[in-house]
């Protein structure tokens, strides 16, 4: 008889326990998101909807411009650079524009492969402060892509972004830098007889 209670009461004791266990992995998410929400990191809903090398995917995208609210108490300063490393032309069309949190806004930039002979080249985006770059919300960008470019040849490429309104109050200028270099093996220069084919 006393077997048989003692194994009645561990089995309520694991009843227990699995019932908090199913309770505990219940409550996390929702509880993992007010704590984002508290904090401002955004960790978890920049993953769901961010696509490596191009921003936020499409539909995340719309669906973040759409429905994010414009704070028009502050304005903040986006300045934006650029590096080239090599013989070639890279700059923003402007040095620098006013947002209001939360306001779509694109910014052109420039490149031109001044060399005779074809080339492939990335750019590597960086913040400063470095605060701002969780807030800092690309909808469209050329950045981690490699592009081919033919002797003399040009491109103008957007970056289209918002600043999440829970970027910190202290923070009223943001400098968006990138960092233009080739990738891979050095391409044969062009024929002088004219551009060859398969550019980009």
């Amino acid at each position: 008889m006393g077997l048989r209670s003692e194994n009645l009461r561990m089995v309520g004791k694991l009843v227990v326990v699995a019932a908090g266990m199913f309770a505990f992995g219940y409550t996390l998410i929702p509880v993992y998101r007010a704590i984002c929400e508290v904090t401002g990191i955004n960790i978890l809903s920049r993953s769901e909807r961010e696509v490596p090398g191009n921003g936020l995917a499409g539909s995340a995208a719309q669906n973040l411009a759409k429905n994010t609210q414009v704070d028009q108490s502050r304005t903040i300063t986006v300045q934006f650079d650029a590096n080239a490393r090599g013989p070639w032309r890279f700059k923003p069309a402007q040095t620098s524009i006013q947002v209001h949190p939360g306001e779509l806004a694109t910014v052109m930039y420039e490149f031109q492969n001044a060399q005779d002979r074809r080339m492939t080249a990335q750019a590597i985006p960086s913040y400063a402060p470095r605060q701002a770059a969780p807030h800092f919300n690309k909808l469209e960008c050329f950045c981690f892509n490699q592009y081919t470019l033919d002797p003399g040849e040009k491109r103008d490429w957007p970056v289209t972004f918002v600043i999440d309104p829970r970027l910190s109050k202290d923070v009223t200028t943001i400098t968006l830098s990138y960092t233009f270099f080739e990738v891979g093996g050095k391409s044969a220069a062009a024929p002088r007889g004219g551009v060859p084919e398969g550019g980009a």
